[in-house]
């Protein structure tokens, strides 16, 4: 998900909540029914889509009215939390899919099999679905997805005369790293990997080269093991930092909107970001500043990538599931889904709203991102047991440790396979 904090938007949710009051959605005497829907929209035009959608349901259904209540992507999980030990849940939950492992198996979120209209199954593809799917059942609905891709100044590849990847003709990452010491030069850096959060970025591109870290026995139990595959893309930005001097240092405690000021200013070459961020550099960039969107370089698997999609969940104790799935399905139609795209800058996992003309533009690297819909992939720990406490105790200190040099190959696979062997144990018992 987005690195960028949003703290202000959780002080709204926490007004919200407060204003609205917290309890499950409910009847009335006049027997119209209301529903919570809690929202995790943070940019402008993303909460105007969202709510102008709600006014739009609300217009046209007068017995079930939606009452929009923001939240933030800052706290949601603890809030969410909070939520369901106090059956205090919004009907309707905008979350990621990465977060909802704990809630699917404590049996907070309902199982959606049931209730999902064949339209919205049959359009999104089953590999986003799987995002969303634990133990055999449908736990929410994967509706917008972004990958990962450089953003680059296109005047330092056009005078550097590097060959330009295409979706169709990426760069390897044995190119990539070539490439970016092409790139290097006084003052400037081929690339800047902000790393603050190193794990997801490392995983989800590690796809491409066939890692996968996560591997799922026949008796259903989840084991770490890690191989060639897993190491490409860690390999190729500790070479790139420490040998190559191709990539900043000092960005790899960076989150990613920290590096726009030397993206424009010319001290980085490309920056790998994800595919939401264009909105950020269309709207900060200085005058005259050219940039383009280029794919992640691709490994044996192609151009594969992890992600964790937003999703639409419904609260397990929701006394209208049913009301609650009509208004996903409303909010999902096509052309509302390419609204909501649109709003957050990212890609719609539903095919026909993914086929719509204006996402495939050139223009600020629409096009890019489209083609690289079909090769997006659940996250490889996407429903693992255990992963956020494997990854904040001991994934994201090794990976910094081994990407600033303080650690070798040896002993990042050290800790996160054996290290992390024992903390998966604890929760598959």
């Amino acid at each position: 998900m987005r690195a960028v904090l949003r703290t202000a938007a959780a002080a709204a949710t926490a007004l919200a909540l407060l204003l609205t009051g917290c309890g499950g959605g409910g009847g009335r005497a006049d027997g119209r029914i209301t529903i919570r829907f809690q929202s995790l929209a943070w940019q402008k035009e993303s909460v105007d889509a969202n709510k102008q959608l709600v006014k739009e349901w609300n217009a046209s259904h007068p017995d079930v009215r939606v009452q929009y209540v923001q939240g933030s992507w800052d706290s949601v999980h603890d809030q969410l939390l909070t939520s369901f030990e106090g059956d205090e849940a919004p009907d309707v939950i905008h979350d990621a899919s990465d977060d909802l492992a704990d809630f699917a198996y404590g049996g907070y979120l309902a199982d959606l099999r049931t209730l999902l209209p064949d339209r919205l199954t049959a359009d999104i593809p089953q590999q986003s679905w799987r995002t969303s799917t634990f133990d055999g059942g449908v736990y929410g609905v994967p509706f917008l997805q972004e990958p990962r891709v450089l953003i680059a100044n296109t005047r330092i590849l056009r005078a550097s005369g590097v060959r330009i990847p295409t979706p169709a003709r990426p760069w390897s990452w044995t190119e990539f790293r070539r490439i970016t010491k092409e790139l290097t030069g006084k003052g400037r850096y081929g690339v800047a990997w902000p790393l603050r959060e190193p794990v997801s970025a490392t995983l989800n591109l590690g796809l491409s080269a066939g890692g996968e870290l996560f591997h799922r026995g026949a008796d259903g139990k989840v084991t770490l093991a890690m191989d060639e595959g897993d190491l490409v893309v860690p390999r190729t930005i500790r070479d790139q930092v420490g040998t190559d001097h191709s990539a900043a240092r000092t960005a790899l405690g960076m989150g990613g909107g920290d590096t726009l000021p030397g993206l424009f200013g010319g001290k980085y070459a490309m920056v790998p970001l994800g595919f939401s961020f264009r909105q950020q550099v269309a709207e900060q960039a200085p005058k005259g500043f050219e940039w383009t969107v280029l794919p992640a370089p691709a490994g044996s698997a192609g151009l594969a990538q992890g992600v964790s999609p937003q999703t639409l969940s419904v609260a397990q104790d929701s006394p209208h599931k049913k009301e609650a799935v009509e208004f996903i399905d409303f909010l999902l139609r096509p052309a509302n889904t390419v609204r909501l795209a649109k709003g957050d800058w990212m890609l719609p996992t539903g095919r026909a709203a993914l086929a719509d003309p204006s996402l495939h533009t050139a223009d600020r690297g629409w096009a890019t991102g489209a083609a690289l819909a079909g090769a997006l992939r659940s996250a490889p720990a996407q429903s693992v047991r255990g992963y956020p406490e494997w990854k904040d105790k001991v994934a994201t200190p090794a990976f910094q440790e081994y990407y600033s040099g303080a650690i070798d190959a040896a002993e990042l696979r050290k800790r996160l396979v054996q290290d992390g062997n024992r903390v998966l144990a604890r929760y598959q018992r």
